[in-house]
């Protein structure tokens, strides 16, 4: 059974970075609460200094399945022209790590007189460390050149976007990994090279009434390696203090990829979530995704939890940044 496991997960990998090693960005399935972690130009979005944390363990009851971190702090400057953010993330899957550290710049542009309606565009610069350790992966088989220690590089990168928002939509594009695909890391034959990232996303609040909310949204994700992976979300938000909703993952073709193996399922994952605002500034969350793909009947599903908490001024009430 253990083979059978570990088999499943060598595929997924492989299958992920088909036409060349690469390394796989995390996939959160509450992005849309906090957009800095797909697109640098979302820094400084909810116009007050704001600290958020995701903790993502994938597959559970697999042995060496995903477990991830990320923290991020953002806030804005030049009466809200400019939006700055740093954000730190930790990925581990199997023998592989990562560790990346982003400085976020975006420049807000008024489309109109109040400010609510705004274009950004947004850099984020930083450095990703690289790891695998040898003593995790199979003796009994060894690979050419497979080392039997840790390995790790850090290599430089960026990332940039754009953003268009206002009280009831949004829209961004987003593009990451963009210098560290040019680094040569070949003597690190183990070690996965990063490659670019796309993401496209898409959301509205529409109000039901004076009580009700819901938040229909999609993201478009692609590596031009791999199967494109399109969420589309849903969600109702009670009162302001509850949002209960859920996404659907699978994958879909939008161009020509032959080199992809031909019966892949497309089939990824059902998520269920809950977002809690205890208080105006507090923000907690969680999701459950079922793996409803190849996985299913092997992992015991993704746990989930987001943490986040809004350093507001007196006086000032947070209202349509916190939505998206």
């Amino acid at each position: 059974m253990m083979k059978k496991i570990l088999l499943l997960i060598g595929c997924y990998v492989l299958l992920l970075s088909q036409r060349s090693v690469a390394q796989q960005d995390v996939q959160y399935s509450q992005y849309m609460f906090n957009g800095i972690y797909i697109n640098p130009a979302y820094a400084g979005y909810k116009e007050v200094l704001n600290v958020h944390s995701f903790y993502r363990s994938q597959w559970t009851g697999i042995t060496g399945a995903p477990r991830s971190m990320s923290l991020a702090v953002d806030a804005t400057a030049n009466n809200g022209n400019v939006g700055l953010a740093l954000q730190v993330s930790s990925d581990k899957l199997g023998a592989q790590t990562n560790l990346g550290i982003y400085g976020n710049y975006a420049y807000r542009i008024r489309m109109n007189d109040d400010g609510s309606s705004r274009l950004a565009l947004g850099l984020g610069i930083g450095m990703v460390q690289l790891g695998i350790d040898g003593s995790m992966l199979n003796p009994n088989n060894p690979e050419p050149f497979q080392p039997v220690g840790v390995q790790s590089t850090i290599v430089p990168d960026a990332r940039a976007g754009v953003y268009f928002a206002n009280d009831r939509y949004y829209v961004g594009f987003s593009a990451d990994n963009l210098i560290a695909t040019y680094i040569n890391i070949d003597r690190y034959a183990f070690i996965p090279q990063p490659k670019p990232h796309y993401y496209l996303t898409a959301g509205a609040l529409l109000p039901l009434s004076e009580d009700f909310q819901i938040k229909p949204s999609f993201l478009l994700k692609d590596d031009r390696g791999g199967p494109t992976s399109l969420d589309v979300n849903a969600f109702l938000m009670i009162k302001d203090v509850l949002w209960v909703g859920g996404s659907y993952r699978t994958g879909i073709k939008i161009y020509d990829k032959s080199y992809l193996q031909k019966d892949l399922s497309s089939r990824n994952a059902v998520v269920a979530a809950v977002q809690i605002f205890p208080s105006e500034r507090l923000r907690i969350g969680y999701g459950y995704d079922f793996s409803i793909g190849p996985l299913q009947g092997y992992s015991g599903g993704t746990h989930e939890i987001s943490i986040a908490y809004s350093f507001i001024r007196p006086n000032i009430r947070l209202a349509t940044p916190r939505v998206f």
